[in-house]
């Protein structure tokens, strides 16, 4: 087995069960392991700490699979990590049509994200009537995680960002169609941070049949069509379910605005809500078009959706400036930081788009805003918007502090993993 020892003190991250080691804590390696090979990692004399993926290419040299020096990491391995995480959402998620399967470290797959889509059996061509004006009830998706329903219509989708998961990839795709029952699973391995991995970008069917152009999913009671091929991330943003609750508990009887609103998540949760006027925000026209049909499918009034294929940024001043008001205002954009170096400029943005934001909102109104930027951590985040309130000469109260779901758990250990931060503000 190779072994990787550590330098003197740099034990003490692996002791607090963290499971990343950089390559500058690294003193020796002994043998000669593959990019993705499992290595024993020792601290400076000679203690047992973890069982790690190796990372040549990476600055994160090593990522933990496991503590325990009695645990192989085998298919056995993957076969209980997968499991184990399958029985957190089966106790934790119900009906949704979109789950976070796998959330890397904190199931204890380092660099892995799976999402399970589970489409709406009636919209995919199931025995129900597709006409949201039918008075038939259309049947809803749920999540069932096993059995004929994810065999025919289920689509896993998986991200390996780390060269560990890569180079156990044919275990990992055998451990979830065996756990699940879903035969379908789609690879969009077409982000960035691969390339520091030393890893390609890659997208293509891993298992099964290739997912359809748009899969269609249920989540209370809003009918999303989701393009997972092509779409942003695994093809929706599961992690702002919760959040989308919110807007939808919230939004009757108000004017909404929804900016990078993309295909209409938060817009279609507050049509569904009952808002008087959604107006709607993107730079993507494609987006946009699929907004568009998903308002159609779930057979509300097309009236009250306005969609604006415009920047953002300038957007939002013209509208401040032009004295539009709203009610509420969704703040969702896009990761501003992608690492440590831009976070200044990052900065600059959310205070833009929060600054305008507020001035937006009618007295009593409601801003919910979000930084998906790892870089921006809740301190900073709460600083950006509490100094674009100031600016806005508003006074705003935080309502609740908002995040991902259950299906989105974080380790004690690695705060790394919250990534999303998001408040809710009632302006006075």
């Amino acid at each position: 087995m190779n072994t990787v020892t550590l330098k003197p003190s740099k034990e003490k991250s692996l002791l607090r069960r963290h499971p990343w080691v950089y390559a500058n804590a690294i003193d020796r390696i002994d043998g000669k392991p593959a990019s993705g090979a499992t290595v024993v990692v020792r601290a400076h004399d000679g203690r047992f700490l973890a069982r790690a993926a190796y990372s040549p290419h990476s600055q994160i040299r090593l990522r933990a699979w496991s503590f325990d020096e009695a645990e192989p990491i085998d298919h056995a391995f993957f076969k209980r990590r997968v499991q184990q995480a399958l029985a957190h959402r089966r106790a934790f998620v119900h009906d949704t049509g979109a789950v976070r399967l796998v959330f890397g470290e904190a199931d204890g797959l380092p660099g892995l994200i799976v999402d399970y889509y589970v489409p709406d059996l009636a919209m995919a061509g199931g025995s129900a009537p597709a006409d949201p004006n039918s008075n038939v009830p259309i049947r809803a998706s749920r999540l069932p995680l096993s059995g004929d329903e994810a065999a025919e219509h289920g689509q896993l989708v998986c991200q390996f960002m780390a060269a560990g998961v890569e180079a156990w990839k044919e275990a990992i795709v055998a451990a979830l169609t065996g756990a699940t029952g879903c035969p379908n699973v789609y690879e969009r391995s077409d982000v960035s941070i691969r390339e520091k991995e030393g890893l390609a970008q890659t997208t293509g069917v891993l298992a099964g049949a290739a997912p359809a152009d748009t899969l269609i999913v249920d989540e209370n009671g809003v009918r999303y069509r989701v393009d997972v091929r092509n779409g942003h991330k695994t093809g929706f943003y599961i992690d702002q379910r919760e959040s989308r609750a919110l807007v939808q508990a919230y939004a009757a009887e108000r004017d909404v605005l929804n900016c990078f609103c993309y295909t209409g998540g938060f817009s279609l949760a507050a049509l569904k809500g009952g808002a008087r006027r959604v107006v709607s925000i993107d730079s993507s026209g494609e987006a946009l078009a699929l907004a568009r049909a998903n308002v159609q499918a779930n057979g509300f009034d097309a009236a009250r959706a306005e969609w604006l294929d415009a920047d953002a940024f300038r957007t939002l001043r013209r509208l401040a400036d032009e004295g539009e008001r709203f009610d509420l205002v969704v703040l969702d954009p896009p990761k501003f930081a992608p690492a440590r170096e831009h976070v200044d400029r990052a900065a600059r943005a959310y205070k833009d788009i929060n600054l305008s934001g507020f001035r937006l909102l009618r007295p009593g109104g409601l801003l919910f805003t979000y930084s998906c930027s790892g870089a921006i951590d809740a301190e900073l985040f709460l600083k950006i918007v509490a100094g674009a309130a100031s600016d806005a000469r508003v006074d705003a109260r935080i309502l609740k502090r908002l995040g991902t779901g259950l299906d989105h758990p974080l380790l004690a250990s690695f705060p790394e993993g919250e990534y999303l931060k998001g408040l809710l503000l009632q302006i006075l």
